[in-house]
């Protein structure tokens, strides 16, 4: 009962607060007019954008490349406190399900890079990939303007799940949701992966 009662606490701050991610008021400049910037978030049921980013060992890593897995896209920050409150349940996630196919790319927009991200993750004991985002190119292309923000992309490249905000990815609901997607047969991959 606590545990739900601090999960019911967490989403409501998220709600209510969120992470700002800096960007979500970005100026866009085209000559001497400020535009505003048209952010767009790709919809659930449409094939997810391929993109390529470094990891924590200066390996690139590409969305295409993980073809055939349930990809878990989050987008987060070392400095947002809802980020870093869903991070050990999404490596409770990855560990249950990572053998059946589940690929986790924690996609951090920290403008430092591993400087913060390596001791970050080291400290929380996490498995998956962090992958940088600096230059939060990415982060516009899936429309990340708060954080944290987290994709679920299907076997075949299709986004299944666009969810705001920080959740109890070690829950009953969120493994059920895995365990659906991942016992999906693989077919042919989308020419957006």
């Amino acid at each position: 009962m606590i545990r739900k009662m601090q999960w019911v606490l967490l989403v409501l701050a998220t709600t209510l607060w969120g992470c700002d991610s800096g960007y979500s008021e970005a100026p866009f400049v085209d000559g001497d007019v400020a535009q505003p910037v048209a952010y767009s978030r790709p919809d659930i049921g449409t094939p997810a954008q391929d993109f390529r980013l470094m990891d924590l060992d200066g390996t690139v890593h590409s969305l295409a490349q993980h073809q055939g897995k349930v990809v878990f896209l989050n987008f987060w920050a070392t400095w947002c406190g809802p980020c870093k409150v869903e991070m050990p349940a999404m490596e409770s996630l990855y560990q249950a399900f990572r053998s059946q196919g589940l690929e986790i790319l924690a996609v951090s927009v920290d403008q430092q890079g591993a400087a913060v991200t390596r001791p970050f993750k080291e400290a929380m004991g996490l498995s998956f990939p962090i992958l940088h985002d600096s230059d939060y190119q990415v982060g516009l292309t899936y429309g990340a303007r708060t954080l944290p923000m987290t994709y679920v992309i299907d076997r075949k490249g299709v986004i299944r799940q666009r969810v705001f905000g920080a959740r109890d990815w070690n829950s009953p609901e969120a493994r059920q949701l895995m365990s659906e997607l991942l016992q999906e047969p693989f077919g042919p991959v989308s020419e957006a992966m």
